[in-house]
């Protein structure tokens, strides 16, 4: 145990043999964690279709089946639709933003991507916030109809995975001030930093991916809880 835990030697102490080795095993476990983010990002897009897949299941079996007209009940309320369209508006808004500053990074602004990074997140924090308003003021109680218990079950669990992309996100604003904005065109020197370099940029592009579905499904659920209801 103790054996595998001792530093590697350093580079001048190696021979040329070893080295090589150490070299293979370097761009081995790089390439692993760049296609490690790759498959990440498209296993969380599953998982959570799945999840969300369930909602939009009861939302429509219940409609569907509307047992002695409880899918709305008597004296419905719908929640207010120009606070749901904002809420929609700014998560898409969201995405556009860090998809036009993302392929502003890949041309080597960095600090065009930081930017709108964080007025992305701006954003999205502001859509949490009055999500969760809407939520504490809603005309009807969780329980009171079918249309209520899906309503009140999907969007506390969506905010929820939501804010944890904004945590992405800021993680990512935070490592990319140790990142020179000229690795983003050019080569660095060394091979730690041209890993460093293409990691970084395999998170954002595996972020970037979960936000944009995130946008999607906010409209999807959107057109269905305010347009289709």
């Amino acid at each position: 145990m103790a054996d595998s835990a001792a530093p590697r030697p350093a580079a001048a102490a190696l021979t040329p043999a070893a080295a090589a080795l150490a070299a293979e095993d370097d761009g081995y476990y790089h390439e692993s964690a760049l296609n490690a983010a790759w498959t990440g990002a498209r296993l969380a897009v599953g998982g959570l279709t799945f999840l969300f897949g369930s909602f939009a299941f009861a939302y429509f079996y219940l409609r569907s089946l509307n047992s002695e007209g409880h899918w709305k009940g008597s004296g419905f309320h719908h929640p207010n639709g120009w606070l749901g369209a904002i809420i929609m508006l700014l998560l898409l808004s969201s995405a556009g933003v860090h998809y036009y500053a993302l392929q502003r990074i890949k041309a080597g602004n960095k600090r065009t991507w930081q930017l709108g990074g964080l007025i992305a997140m701006v954003l999205g924090l502001t859509a949490v916030g009055l999500q969760i308003g809407e939520l504490l003021y809603l005309p009807f109680g969780p329980g009171a109809s079918g249309y209520s218990s899906v309503f009140t079950g999907f969007y506390p669990v969506f905010i929820v995975i939501v804010l944890s992309g904004l945590l992405w996100l800021e993680i990512l604003l935070a490592r990319s001030r140790f990142i020179p904005a000229i690795s983003f065109v050019e080569q660095p020197p060394t091979y730690t930093e041209t890993f460093s370099v293409q990691r970084f940029q395999a998170s954002l592009s595996a972020f970037a991916t979960v936000w944009n579905y995130l946008a999607l499904v906010a409209l999807l659920f959107w057109l269905m809880f305010y347009a289709l209801s």
